[in-house]
């Protein structure tokens, strides 16, 4: 009798799942036995060469080449019947939208109705093969009308319509923020010396090695599986489940250990979500993998932005107070924009002592790739304004930079202005560190013509304070599994992107339990068996697993010493765990195996296992807008860049790097330092060369707005011949709210790189350069300037007037304030609930 084969050629769209699943299982749940001489163990598990399973599919999306249009029509009736096409999707099979933030659900899988960028998906061609998907796409035809194209921020500013979102706060001006801690006029008008600013920060793209690749599957029960290269899988089983209207605990997402994610994937995205409609609609797996051109288009990468600085000091440059205003340019959709539009300004205050502090800023629409989360989310474009003002005013004021920088550093166990808690700060250990390795006192401002050093520090979270979806639920959890083998199993929903998260989990259960690592099995990044962990970004794993895992093995250790205890008849509090034993700290002799210990207490205790979980300590900013910034704590850096600069082609080559980061503990200093060596390089890429351009078609080619480098072969990036020295300094005081006194070290040291790159090159030729990238024609630029006698200086010209809201007023800690805000009224809601409660 030959083996039933499920006919998934004839499946059509209105085939049921479970019809499908039906099917399905008949196949792979058919016992195995003895065929034409081939052994087929009978059991449960089935292997693909012995069953006749449903052959892998392949899916390619067709995408916009207009950056604004309305869609008035597609026929997608040749592509239906074109060679090994098994099913063609449009927007209006996938008509419910997603997001990332509960405020910016306004994506969808598929455009129905309006694409906003050149690549905005609007159909889907699974097929046989994908030359075969590819080849249908041709054959698919839409009918645009072609809308106004608004292709930069400020140009947002102005056009009002059409609208690229009727969501918006007000035109095409996606979200404006404002907050003001202390009278801050009052601050500046009373300083010795105010100065003004204006800087710009291009956009960039992430560049992973390994681009974004999926594959959705139904199981034989109708459960749906996508493993997808993801930074957040619980975020994207979420968005799967609302998008697809399938229930959640019918979905599991795997998040395959990724080559790379630096931010790029932290959003659902539509490519997955398709995958997983054509897998439910077909019954069969799908796979898509995207192209590095359509990497470029789902992008989330750096927010080009636009910052004015106006900072009032003390004749000896100790800050009185700070204006900042900044406008980000977010391409077409929202992904991760509220957020990043705070974050431009909520880090500033953690680094130096800014007793009143006002911020600013508005988020745009425009018609290109939606920008989002990449390394150092949001805080980057601002601490470059920052680093290299505080560079002016030094070289204005006579006095040494990195002085001027010690003398009003954040202190340990403090509040800033906007209700950051500080625990511990290691940054003056950085600067010294970097300082002395660099011979700085010696060598700064007395290099040769065109040599020069520059120095710059930051600051970074580690982990944020508030989920994404607020609620008072753990943001990251981990279960032990002990069997009697002596094999303890940790399971996290936390992602491997190549940061090392598996090797801290893995080490922070071995230490607390008092075996080797590598004894310790693990299973990650899969939501159907793992505790939630909300994902890998904001520098969270470390931290938030960290405690997670230390509180599980904890409890572990507890109840297997207390049985060890009892059988050896000494106090509980002498067990020591080490070295794969249990043993009495008095008399080291008298004790047992790691193994006879879990014995004993699957004995007495019956099956082992544990959990823990870790909820971040309650903010005291209670004002709107003051979730984004708090965080258990934040590492800081230093660096000090030497370049070398050809006055006559405006050439820069860095020479040598230090940098100093506050790592709190380095669980393990291979990986840490990789990490800063990793953020040392990309800060080269994008202080000297990366940026995320667009260019303008001819009228006769439809004037549209498309990306200017959407591959590997224009967009530059350094290579390793390109790396400097690097000299790394790792800062280590345990801070007590990290795991072990562990913090973060995955974006923080990024940040010094670009203003110390920029100061670098005033203090080697005399110019400023306030915009990145800072490249030679810029440079050679503000030369000739300086020639000509005028301002030495390339950047942008002014900052538009922008109608703000009015701010929301915080007295600061130190002016009687308790967090929140003056005229808020939920604020006083509370309070008066609180005062009567």
């Amino acid at each position: 009798m030959s083996e039933p084969e499920l006919n998934t050629k004839d499946a059509t769209p209105s085939s049921t799942p479970d019809d499908l699943n039906k099917a399905a299982f008949e196949v792979i749940g058919q016992p195995r036995r003895r065929v034409d001489g081939r052994s087929k163990v009978l059991g449960q598990t089935p292997f693909a060469d012995d069953l006749k399973l449903p052959r892998m599919l392949h899916m390619r999306l067709l995408r916009s080449p207009y950056p604004h249009a309305r869609i008035r029509g597609i026929d997608t009736s040749r592509a239906e019947r074109a060679d090994g096409v098994k099913l063609v999707l449009t927007g209006a099979d996938l008509p419910i939208p997603y997001g990332i933030l509960p405020v910016s659900q306004d994506e969808h899988p598929l455009c129905p109705d309006v694409v906003r960028f050149v690549g905005d998906p609007v159909a889907a061609v699974v097929a046989d093969t994908e030359e075969q998907a590819q080849a249908a796409l041709r054959s698919i035809e839409v009918d645009y009308e072609v809308l106004t194209t608004i292709a930069s921020a400020e140009e947002a500013l102005e056009v009002h319509e059409p609208q690229i979102h009727r969501y918006a706060q007000s035109g095409n001006i996606h979200k404006r923020v404002a907050l003001e801690f202390g009278d801050v006029p009052e601050a500046l008008d009373g300083a010795d010396h105010v100065f003004e600013d204006v800087f710009f920060y291009q956009g960039n793209t992430h560049l992973p090695i390994e681009q974004h690749a999926s594959l959705a599957a139904l199981d034989p029960d109708g459960k749906l599986a996508i493993w997808s290269s993801t930074q957040t899988p619980h975020y994207l089983h979420k968005a799967l489940a609302k998008a697809l209207e399938f229930p959640a605990h019918k979905i599991r997402v795997i998040a395959c250990p990724n080559g790379g994610g630096f931010g790029g994937k932290s959003d659902p995205f539509n490519h997955e979500v398709v995958a997983c409609k054509a897998a439910l609609v077909l019954g069969r797996p799908v796979k898509v993998c995207l192209n590095r051109e359509e990497v470029f288009y789902c992008h989330r990468g750096r927010h080009p932005v636009l910052m004015r600085f106006r900072t009032g000091v003390k004749q000896d440059g100790t800050i009185v107070g700070m204006d900042l205003e900044t406008l980000l340019d977010g391409g077409a959709y929202g992904s991760y924009g509220v957020a990043s539009t705070f974050y431009t300004g909520a880090l500033q205050t953690v680094t130096y002592e800014i007793p009143r502090y006002r911020f600013r800023a508005a988020r745009a629409f425009t018609n290109k790739p939606p920008c989002g989360p990449k390394r150092g989310h949001g805080t980057v474009q601002p601490r470059f304004g920052q680093e290299i003002q505080l560079d002016k005013i030094a070289v204005a004021l006579g006095k040494d930079p990195a002085e001027l920088r010690l003398q009003q550093l954040v202190k340990d166990d403090s509040l800033t202005a906007n209700y950051l808690s500080i625990s511990k700060i290691g940054l003056r250990q950085c600067i010294e560190k970097v300082v002395e390795g660099s011979d700085w006192k010696r060598r700064w401002g007395k290099l040769p013509e065109g040599r020069g050093l520059g120095l710059a520090c930051s600051s970074y979270l580690s982990g944020a304070g508030l989920p994404i979806y607020w609620n008072k639920m753990p943001h990251s959890g981990v279960q032990l599994r002990i069997d009697r083998m002596g094999a303890v199993t940790a399971f996290c929903g936390a992602t491997e992107i190549g940061q090392g998260s598996d090797d801290v989990l893995a080490g922070c259960v071995a230490e607390v339990l008092g075996l080797d690592p590598h004894d310790i099995h693990l299973r990650t990044g899969a939501t159907d068996i793992t505790p939630i962990d909300l994902g890998s970004y904001s520098s969270r794993v470390t931290l938030m697993m960290g405690n997670a895992a230390i509180e599980a093995a904890e409890r572990a250790r507890s109840t297997i010493a207390a049985a060890v205890a009892e059988k050896l008849s000494v106090p509980k509090g002498r067990l020591v765990f080490a070295e794969r034993r249990v043993f009495d700290s008095a008399d080291p002799e008298q004790g047992m195996s790691f193994q006879e210990a879990v014995i004993l207490a699957e004995a007495k205790f019956g099956t082992l296992g544990s959990v823990g979980s870790y909820t971040p300590p309650v903010s005291p900013a209670r004002f709107k807008g003051g979730g984004v910034g708090p965080s258990p704590t934040y590492s800081y850096s230093a660096a000090v860049v030497e370049v070398e600069v050809d006055p006559l082609t405006g050439w820069l080559h860095v020479h040598k790097v230090w940098i100093g980061h506050d790592i709190g503990r380095a669980l393990n200093p291979v990986l840490v330092r990789g990490q800063v060596e990793g953020s040392v390089y990309m800060g080269l890429g994008e202080g000297l060369m990366e940026e995320q351009t667009f260019r303008r078609l001819p009228p006769k080619l439809s004037h549209a707005a498309v990306h200017k480098f959407p591959s590997l072969l224009e967009y530059k990036s350094p290579t390793a011949l390109d790396m400097p020295e690097v000299v790394t300094y790792l800062i280590e005081e345990p801070d007590p709210r990290g795991p072990f006194g562990a913090k973060e070290v995955g974006q923080g040291p990024l940040l010094p790189i670009m203003p110390a790159i920029a100061n670098a090159v005033f203090d080697a030729v005399g110019v400023r350069v306030d915009e990145t990238p800072i490249s030679p024609e810029k440079i050679l630029a503000a030369l000739d300037l300086k020639a000509k006698g005028k301002p030495a200086r390339t950047g942008p010209k002014g900052f538009p007037t922008i109608e703000w809201p009015e701010p929301f007023k915080v007295a600061p800690p130190w002016e009687g304030g308790d967090g929140r805000a003056d005229d808020d009224p939920k604020a006083q809601r509370r309070a008066i609930s609180e005062v009567r409660s």
